[in-house]
């Protein structure tokens, strides 16, 4: 019997506008997975992976030694701590599959749709945990599949972390997200955000992120206009991959005292 491919929805940015900036992938599915690999991403609206993604077949004694190996370090203690089970499972695996991408900016958001086409695929054939290391988070297959498998396209923020910590300043937090990167866009970054503001800020967040996604940029010395905020919110452009709180680049803004 001929599996027949379902008919992939669009995922167009409407915003989009020409850019050298690069969107990264990256996901490990933890399971044990034949030696020659054949994925059944059709029956996800996908035709595999897409031009400029890697997958590799690992031992997972083998990438634990690798200094990167996301169940150990820092990471691994989070995903440890925010997924006990799931985590155990990683662990006992005997294989991982590591899928890494980089692209040019585009219009179109057809390589991610296709790239997670392809680790829904991987969870039917063995996977039993995918971790998502751009926003520290760690799936057993069926919580991967309900977070990330909706209908026309899981919605930006289900492609984002987006984290609140307490400044030293009583009664200050900085608001931040992590994962952007997968759609080529800085994370976000709002300092000095009083606590009484704290819902509303992550509300501006969650927008800035659905924007990104859909295409749009910040320019360089913008400033946001925010009801409530006299002279609004000044944006500056910083950082880059190796910035350890969002291994991104970044747009910054203070709100006010």
């Amino acid at each position: 019997m001929t599996e027949t491919t379902p008919q992939a929805a669009e995922w167009p940015r409407p915003y989009w506008k020409p850019s050298d900036e690069q969107a990264v992938l990256l996901f490990f599915v933890f399971g044990a997975f034949a030696e020659d690999l054949a994925i059944p991403a059709a029956r996800y609206g996908s035709p595999g992976l897409p031009e400029g993604v890697e997958l590799q077949r690992f031992q997972n004694t083998v990438l634990a030694r690798w200094e990167g190996y996301p169940l150990s370090g820092a990471l691994g203690e989070l995903l440890r701590e925010d997924n006990p089970e799931a985590f155990q499972a990683a662990k006992a695996a005997p294989h991982v599959v590591a899928i890494r991408g980089r692209f040019a900016d585009r219009d179109r958001l057809d390589y991610l749709r296709d790239t997670l086409g392809v680790v829904a695929a991987l969870t039917d054939i063995g996977g039993k945990a995918v971790v998502d290391p751009q926003i520290l988070s760690l799936f057993d297959a069926a919580g991967w599949r309900e977070h990330y498998l909706v209908q026309g396209g899981a919605p930006p923020r289900h492609h984002v972390l987006i984290l609140c910590s307490p400044e030293e300043t009583k009664g200050r937090s900085w608001i931040r997200t992590r994962g952007m990167r997968k759609f080529g866009r800085p994370d976000v970054s709002l300092v000095n955000v009083p606590d009484r503001e704290i819902d509303r800020a992550g509300a501006l967040a969650e927008r800035f992120v659905e924007l990104g996604a859909l295409g749009a940029h910040f320019d360089p010395a913008q400033t946001i206009e925010v009801d409530g905020v006299p002279g609004g919110l000044a944006v500056t452009l910083s950082g880059n991959e190796e910035d350890p709180a969002f291994n991104n680049s970044h747009a910054d803004m203070r709100w006010p005292d």
